[in-house]
């Protein structure tokens, strides 16, 4: 397995913050905006811009959490039962503008699930996405709004957002089984 480090703590520090900028940018105000991450490592990638944008424009930004975890289409309900979150939105969503916030955009099937989950909730003016990384590979039309690092990678490969509040450590690392290394080595070889 190779492991390389494509997001150091700083990148990620000054990422958040220019997402901040444009989420201020792009919503000309702060006031009607909710951000909601995703469990798990949305969650703390939102309180984070949450405190960026209130450092920047001195106005506190509601943030909440989702669990998306009922309205997956790729999880059994026995292993649907290990897995469930706390949902905590701190405010009503009707009307409101929510920036969906979540670590990684892959295939789409996570934000089309937190779609679901905050329809359920109520009628939000408008949803915006937030990914700190999007990888590629579309299953579904859906694309994001903010994006820190478009990270161009192989379907094998594991893109790994790890954050100091779940995991001691801010960093994002692609990760590369052995077996696609082996393979991309003989195809070199051929070449």
């Amino acid at each position: 397995m190779s492991v390389k480090i494509i997001m150091t703590p700083e990148d990620i520090r000054r990422t958040l913050a220019r997402i901040a900028h444009e989420i201020i940018e792009r919503n000309k105000t702060t006031r009607h905006i909710i951000l909601i991450g995703i469990h798990t490592r949305g969650v703390p990638l939102a309180k984070r811009l949450a405190a960026n944008i209130e450092e920047f424009e001195h106005v506190r930004v509601p943030v909440g959490a989702l669990d998306i975890s009922s309205h997956r289409d790729d999880l059994s309900s026995l292993k649907l039962q290990s897995i469930i979150h706390q949902t905590d939105i701190p405010a009503d969503i009707n009307d409101r503008s929510i920036v969906l916030v979540d670590d990684v955009l892959f295939t789409g099937r996570s934000t089309r699930a937190a779609m679901d989950a905050l329809i359920d909730l109520g009628r939000p003016r408008s949803v915006q996405l937030a990914v700190l990384v999007d990888r590629g590979h579309r299953e579904l039309p859906i694309r994001a709004d903010y994006i820190g690092k478009n990270i161009p990678s192989s379907r094998h490969e594991e893109i790994q957002v790890r954050l100091a509040e779940t995991d001691g450590i801010d960093e994002v690392a692609i990760v590369t089984p052995a077996a696609e290394r082996s393979l991309e080595g003989e195809l070199g070889k051929v070449g």
